[in-house]
């Protein structure tokens, strides 16, 4: 019995030491399993692979010539990425821009300290917000007046930006110099074209943009174009305006000045289809001869879209009508009829 006994307790000792092994290693395990997840979520692996893009497809109806037509405005696809914790790149091409095929990114960015970069190649001028002149961004389907009449978006040079606070307000400064010849003509120049911009704020809440550009492109072709933007967005609603003017320093093109001033609410709702209903509103003016008379051509624009947007896929159905006010007719409007005439558009905007 005692033997029994004896036999009993080491055992039951026995026991007693491997489950607290067991449980020492299961922790261990436990513990080694976490720890390799966060790694893994907080391990970045370069270079990295990113493809995105955008299908902007229209219809156009104008009741007074009783006109219409289908376009693919825009089909954008792109890829950007990172090569280190310091560098990046960025390649964009435009598949069918009403049926043209162009280049428009192509770029390397260098990031030396925090909060300054340098990027080279062809990428944008400082001078347009994204939501006025990038498809993905815009608020209705044809862009606002300054953004499709004053000069490219795009050039072949080197941008600067170097972000930081003052105080507690965001800020950011952007310096570039371009070739001044738009995109994908790498011209050898004399004298080449210089850009800058200043940024107080932040896209939530109230942000305000000062900016110019000295655009030489030959000795007939200067152009001087300088301007300034307000926005203000909170929660589901947004109002934006900006004014723009071009100064010709050359007999070769006249000055012009334009304007917008817009506005949306985005309404969540549970559909089975959408997830969002946004109206907006705009208008926006431009004129060419710059007297008492006011500006030469005004517009109105009012539109509603109904939207869905999951993690890497959004989409929109847009219903634009635009009225047109002439004062004085302009040569910008002259490629057809139909440009500053009123009319609907139905616009299927992919992106992702």
């Amino acid at each position: 019995m005692n033997q029994l006994y004896n036999y009993d307790r080491s055992y039951l000792k026995y026991f007693q030491i491997n489950k607290y092994m067991r449980t020492n290693l299961l922790l261990l395990i436990f513990g080694f399993l976490i720890t390799t997840t966060m790694i893994a979520q907080n391990t970045v692996t370069y270079p990295s692979f990113k493809i995105d893009g955008t299908l902007k497809n229209k219809y156009e109806y104008a009741p007074e010539s009783n006109m219409s037509r289908f376009s693919i405005r825009n089909t954008r696809l792109g890829v950007k990425g990172d090569i280190n914790s310091f560098s990046s790149y960025r390649a964009q091409v435009e598949l069918s821009d009403e049926g043209k095929f162009k280049v428009l990114d192509l770029s390397g960015t260098i990031t030396p300290v925090k909060g300054l970069s340098f990027t080279m190649g062809q990428t944008s001028i400082p001078l347009y917000n994204s939501y006025v002149v990038s498809p993905s961004d815009m608020m209705f389907a044809n862009r606002a007046f300054l953004g499709k009449y004053f000069i490219s978006t795009r050039d072949l040079g080197i941008l600067a930006k170097y972000k930081f606070n003052v105080g507690v307000v965001p800020a950011g400064l952007e310096f570039g110099v371009y070739n001044g010849n738009a995109i994908n003509d790498p011209v050898w120049k004399q004298n080449l074209s210089t850009g800058g911009r200043i940024e107080l704020g932040s896209m939530k809440g109230l942000r305000f943009t000062a900016k110019a550009y000295d655009y030489q492109n030959n000795d007939s072709t200067h152009v001087l174009f300088y301007g300034a933007d307000l926005r203000y967005e909170i929660n589901n609603f947004k109002v934006e305006t900006e004014i723009m003017k071009k100064d010709s320093k050359t007999d070769l093109y006249s000055d012009m000045l334009s304007y917008y001033v817009q506005s949306a609410y985005r309404f969540p709702i549970k559909s089975k289809f959408f997830d969002y209903v946004l109206p907006a509103v705009r208008w926006d003016a431009i004129d060419e001869q710059l007297d008492e008379k006011g500006f030469d051509t005004n517009r109105l624009t009012a539109g509603i879209g109904f939207g869905f947007k999951e993690e890497r896929f959004s989409s929109i159905i847009r219903l634009d009508y635009e009225w047109y006010f002439i004062n004085n007719s302009m040569s910008i409007f002259s490629k057809n009829p139909q440009m500053d005439a009123d009319k609907l558009t139905v616009e299927l905007l992919f992106t992702f």
